[in-house]
């Protein structure tokens, strides 16, 4: 209960200061150029410290190693909001902002979901992975409602004060978390050695290591959402930042649909099957925002996108959550974020390019064909091999 309780309460703060940032920095430069490049930090951030993260998670108690990042990315951003109160716009600032949410939020997604594996017993899985989906969205819909209104009328210094809180709050909340860690088989190896394991374990088992980068593909397609978005309601739909603020709340109910019924239609279905409805769903509701121009079909389109990237990743997470070891999973799980962490960068920085040369259709078309390639790789691994080999490989 404690640890979802600081899961929500962070991902308001973290939720509210991600929509302020674009908001603000496309107001201030009017490029979209520059948010790619501020997400695209972000994620190189995140990307160049996934080497270590997934040995720290592995060696050090989780729960600790998630304080610890709740209460330096408050530090950090009390600093910064000093910063932008005394000193003004500085587009530096925007960018230290981005490193510093890069690299805690890297640390935090693969500890949080380790951690999560640690806690639980296998039969819980599903149920705990909805659950975090659940919370992660909770606090980010409620960030989209607050984020527009708060931009308008308060200030981004505002949004970055309440995110800083909120860091403060939910490390309260993880102290009351209790648990018994994991004795870790290879604890006095050194940082190498164990980070070296990690990585004999994804390639010898190769059909695994294929599912963790589709279960990454819809993070990739969210950092690239979150690119065209501003510039799709600014200049596609003439519309301001209430209605950016809304589309992404509406992501967010789509992602807490998603914790309630996604593990039951799979259970129903066969998840793989599922997948296959989720992929394919996400790749047309994509393809359709590229030709609209309403506002209203925003709203709608974006509560798709939530529903199915939050799907996909509910069902993965617990079927990698079933298969990987849980001595391994910190390294395993470093690994995918940094491949996901690379992949952002790169569509990113690209992206914002493209949609100032061209539109942001482009980009929700490009943002299709990304799910396109997960739902074809999906394909290719489901026909492959079956549940039962990925469970026979791990013993």
């Amino acid at each position: 209960m404690f640890f979802f309780l600081a899961d929500i309460i962070s991902g308001f703060g973290v939720g509210m200061s991600t929509i302020g940032a674009n908001w603000y920095l496309l107001d201030k430069t009017g490029a979209s150029s520059a948010v790619g490049i501020m997400l695209a930090l972000n994620v190189l951030a995140g990307f160049l410290v996934s080497p270590i993260t997934g040995t720290l998670i592995d060696r050090f108690n989780r729960k600790v190693v998630i304080q610890l990042t709740f209460i330096l990315r408050a530090v950090a951003i009390g600093i910064l909001t000093a910063a932008f109160i005394f000193d003004g716009f500085t587009i530096g600032y925007i960018y230290l902002f981005a490193i510093i949410n890069g690299i805690g939020w890297s640390i935090y997604m693969s500890a949080s979901r380790s951690l999560i594996q640690e806690l639980l017993p296998e039969s819980d899985l599903s149920k705990g992975n909805s659950l975090i989906e659940i919370s992660l969205q909770v606090g980010m819909f409620m960030a989209g409602a607050a984020s527009g209104f708060i931009y308008k009328f308060a200030g981004f210094e505002t949004i970055l004060l309440i995110n800083c809180l909120m860091f403060v709050v939910s490390s309260l909340f993880i102290i009351f978390v209790k648990y018994q860690s994991i004795l870790l088989e290879d604890k006095e190896d050194s940082f190498i050695k164990s980070f070296k394991k990690g990585i004999h374990y994804l390639r010898s088992h190769q059909f695994i290591f294929l599912l963790g980068f589709v279960s990454i593909i819809p993070l990739v397609v969210t950092m690239t959402f979150n690119v065209v978005l501003p510039e799709y309601v600014s200049g596609t739909l003439n519309a301001d930042s209430i209605v950016f603020g809304l589309s992404d709340m509406a992501y967010g109910i789509g992602g807490l649909i998603s914790g309630l019924i996604a593990a039951p239609f799979a259970r129903k279905i066969t998840k793989n099957r599922a997948l296959s409805i989720i992929f394919t769903l996400s790749v047309l509701t994509l393809v359709g925002l590229s030709l609209n121009s309403l506002v209203i079909m925003i709203y709608l389109g974006s509560f798709l996108i939530g529903f199915s990237n939050s799907s996909i990743r509910i069902i993965m997470n617990t079927m990698l959550m079933e298969i990987v070891p849980k001595s391994l999973m910190g390294r395993a799980m470093s690994v995918w974020m940094g491949i996901s962490l690379f992949l952002q960068a790169i569509f990113a920085g690209g992206l914002g390019l493209i949609i100032d040369i061209f539109s942001p259709g482009v980009g929700f078309m490009c943002m299709g064909a990304i799910m396109l390639v997960g739902l074809v790789l999906h394909f290719y691994i489901s026909k492959r091999i079956s549940n039962s080999y990925y469970k026979k490989e791990v013993v």
